[in-house]
């Protein structure tokens, strides 16, 4: 009738608050949970200082709210930096002590000292004018870089001294013709090394990218280690080093006199070793291949993984319950693991909690809890003990299915392939919804029997009960309804339909229209409720739709356009390579359908990646290393007797890496191939100076082998020696990131320790059979 209706006479207005869908609470308080992310190509450590002035900045304007730093990646990233730094300074001063040792004099060592800094110094000018960061990778650089720094410069003076001592030339003369008769040599061994580095540069995915840097590192500190060598250190020989230190009558110190009566002994000891394995080459040729073949056999043991575990200091608490669980429900139960997690975790330095509708994935039923704990060096425990004990601890509460993890990898490395942060994935591939769920829980149920293998979850969770109100297009448009009014009416009812914004005081709220207590109503009163058609006809809701009872999936997950499933778990005390194995044998057991696959994916897949670039990049490599021997010697035949080298270096690495429980990983390969420049450089001191000796002073084949044996002994030991020693630290891998650099520290020492010592007999051996055989021929 025209009359004006009031909306408070046919409905309430009420100025709240929205349903809350969602929980989060840090440190037991109600919060809310900022993250920040940094845009691609930006400086993570700029980013977040950035940031945490802005948040000082904050609490300053705002003193009512409490702003508390969760978790800073930055801080990791320092401590990080900051322990491969560490590990680069120990293992320079160690370095220094092994020359000093061998040297025993401390002029001398002063000399070759000198080459660490400036080296480091002119590499630092590589890094900033590529725009290069200080970080694990290129600091890495300098720390494995360090040991080699010196060799070039330790054969160069060791040579001086010899001339000085053994010839009795002046010292000038003997610093020039010592470097100029090694020349050659250093400058072979040097190249070797950083030409590894090349197909570093041309590798492809995360191995490419995080190893660029380091390989540029290396080669370019190495370089300039080569050029000190063959310029600074003579210079210095003839300036610092006094005439009557270098004489050969001078006895010196008590101490100087013990050190070469030992060298001596140690070289002619060498000597007599060297002439009987000469005597007897079948039976050293034999030992050696059967250490070899024991080492192939052994590499079997050797577990394998694409990256190793770090320790973040994060402990992260998945609670699941029922699907359709309140949220208050899971508040409660979210309190109740917290109180636990405090109990049995002293370690805690911070807790955040949040359960809800809050992220891409999930509902009321699922709730996680971050454990922040404190810094490595003030615990005892490391986070994978700790989520393993607390796993133990939490696995009896009822009600609710927990998962424990540690975070590892996650700050260094950045999200794992495949979709989830589990380092075990296994993808179910095919389109019918049905089949591929009953399918992914067949192999969950499989996988989750293998040893070692916990937490397994199926990525698809169980579907939630739902009613669905199908429209019956042909009653609809006899009743002249539309789908979309239909639609929009349901809409308005159940969860509420924005009409428009009601703005105040430069404010604007969301004026929502619902039905009162739609919450409550069943079913039946639903579809009594009448929609007014096209003509103003009241039509009852029911007539127009029917209800069927389904459960409807909370995501479904695509993968080139496929439909997937994931089965996802966590790996406790075995390695990755072992539970894949035993994985695939455990899942030929199920028949899988037509049109359907099963795939491993995530760190595995990940792996797989790597390993084909990375053998790629060995194997280029070596062929790189013996193509530069055979242009500087002009020959084919030595620089094939130098690379018998390469080979005994896997004797070493096995043994290590069973030892000292370490996996086969990318760092794993990152050493191997940098053993491809390095083990070289001991043959080729020992060919190139057996060479020198026949061609310059005449002597016999057997003569000159063990000649140069006992002339280049020491400086194969001090070049060796101090490598390894610089290494030490990093391998032992004390504090934050340590773990990361440690598997290629390790492989490094293990081939070169076996490496070296076999070489000084093998190769000889090796030579004197190449030799002799070009003899009969001429």
């Amino acid at each position: 009738d025209g009359a004006a209706i009031r909306i408070r006479d046919i409905a309430s207005v009420e100025d709240t608050f929205r349903r809350i869908t969602r929980v989060a609470r840090i440190n037991d308080l109600e919060g809310i949970r900022l993250a920040v992310y940094k845009q691609s190509g930006q400086n993570t450590v700029k980013v977040v200082e950035g940031v945490l002035k802005e948040i000082k900045s904050l609490q300053e304007d705002y003193p009512q709210f409490k702003f508390i730093t969760l978790r800073d990646s930055a801080r990791y990233i320092r401590n990080a930096i900051n322990n491969v730094g560490n590990s680069a300074l120990y293992g320079g001063l160690l370095a220094i002590f092994v020359l000093l040792f061998f040297l025993v004099n401390i002029r001398s060592t002063l000399v070759i000292a000198l080459s660490i800094p400036i080296s480091i110094i002119a590499t630092f000018t590589l890094i900033y004018f590529n725009g290069f960061t200080l970080n694990v990778m290129s600091l890495g650089g300098l720390a494995l870089g360090i040991g080699m720094m010196v060799d070039s410069s330790i054969v160069v003076l060791e040579n001086i001294f010899r001339m000085r001592e053994e010839e009795g030339k002046p010292l000038l003369q003997a610093a020039v013709n010592g470097a100029k008769e090694v020349t050659s040599a250093i400058i072979a061994s040097t190249v070797t090394t950083v030409i590894v580095f090349m197909p570093m540069l041309f590798v492809r995915g995360a191995s490419g990218i995080m190893f660029k840097q380091l390989a540029y590192v290396v080669a370019f500190s190495l370089a300039c280690s080569l050029i000190v060598a063959l310029t600074l250190v003579p210079m210095l020989s003839s300036k610092i080093l006094k005439e009557e230190e270098m004489g050969k009558h001078n006895p010196g110190s008590g101490l100087a006199v013990k050190a070469k009566q030992v060298f001596a002994r140690m070289e002619n000891s060498y000597k007599n070793l060297l002439e009987y394995s000469l005597h007897h080459r079948p039976r050293v040729l034999l030992i050696t291949g059967a250490l070899l073949l024991v080492s192939v056999f052994l590499f079997r043991f050797v577990g394998r993984e694409y990256m190793p575990q770090t320790d973040e200091g994060e402990v992260s608490i998945t609670v699941e319950m029922e699907v359709g669980t309140r949220l208050s429900v899971m508040d409660q139960k979210l309190r109740e693991v917290v109180n636990l997690a405090k109990m049995y975790v002293p370690e805690i330095e911070s807790i955040e909690e949040r359960a809800g509708s809050g992220g891409w994935r999930g509902g009321a039923n699922q709730g996680n809890i971050t454990l922040k704990l404190v810094p490595k060096a003030k615990r005892t425990r490391s986070s994978l003990e700790v989520a393993a004990d607390l796993s133990r601890k939490l696995s009896g509460i009822p009600g609710a299915l927990i998962r424990v993890r540690a975070s590892g990898g996650q700050m260094m490395f950045g999200m794992r392939g495949g979709g989830g942060t589990e380092r075990l994935q296994i993808e179910v591939r095919g389109y019918d919804m049905k089949v591929a769920q009953a399918l992914a829980g067949q192999v969950r149920d499989v996988v989750k029997n293998i040893r070692g293998v916990t937490d397994v979850r199926v990525s698809r969770l169980e579907g939630t009960p739902e009613r669905h109100l199908v429209v019956d297009r042909q009653k609809a448009s006899d009743m002249r309804l539309s789908v979309n009014q239909i639609g929009n009416f349901i809409m308005t009812i159940l969860s509420g339909s924005q009409a428009s914004y009601f703005r105040e005081g430069g404010r604007e709220y969301r004026i929502l229209v619902r039905i009162k207590d739609a919450e409550k109503l069943d079913i039946n009163d639903i579809l009594d409720l009448t929609i007014t058609n096209a003509i103003g006809e009241q039509v009852s809701l029911r007539n127009v739709v029917e209800v069927r009872e389904e459960r409807g999936p909370q995501q479904i997950e695509r993968r080139d356009r496929e439909r997937i499933i994931t089965v996802l778990g966590e790996i406790a005390d075995r390695d990755l390579g072992s539970i894949i194995r035993d994985a695939r044998r455990a899942l030929r057991t199920i028949p899988v359908p037509r049109d359907f696959v099963i795939n491993f994916t995530g760190d595995y897949e990940e792996q797989q990646k790597a390993n084909r670039e990375l053998m790629l990049a060995i194997i280029l490599a070596l062929f790189l290393v013996y193509m530069v021997m055979a242009m500087l010697y002009e020959s084919l035949r030595d620089p094939l007797i130098v690379m018998f080298s390469v080979p005994l270096a896997i004797i070493g690495v096995v043994l290590m890496l069973i030892l000292t429980n370490t996996t086969l990983n990318v760092q794993t390969y990152i050493g191997l191939i940098m053993l491809g420049g390095i083990v070289v450089n001991n043959a080729i001191l020992l060919v190139d100076y057996t060479n020198l000796l026949r061609r310059r002073d005449g002597m016999e084949l057997m003569e000159a082998i063990k000649e140069a044996g006992r002339r280049r002994l020491r400086p194969i030991l001090m070049t060796a020696l101090t490598t390894i020693i610089a290494m030490v630290p990093m391998a032992i891998g004390l504090g934050e990131g340590s773990e990361v650099q440690s598997p290629l520290a390790r492989t490094v020492i293990g081939g070169l320790l076996s490496s070296t010592f076999i070489t000084l007999v093998v190769i000889p051996v090796v030579y004197s059979l190449f030799e002799q055989r070009k003899d009969k021929k001429a």
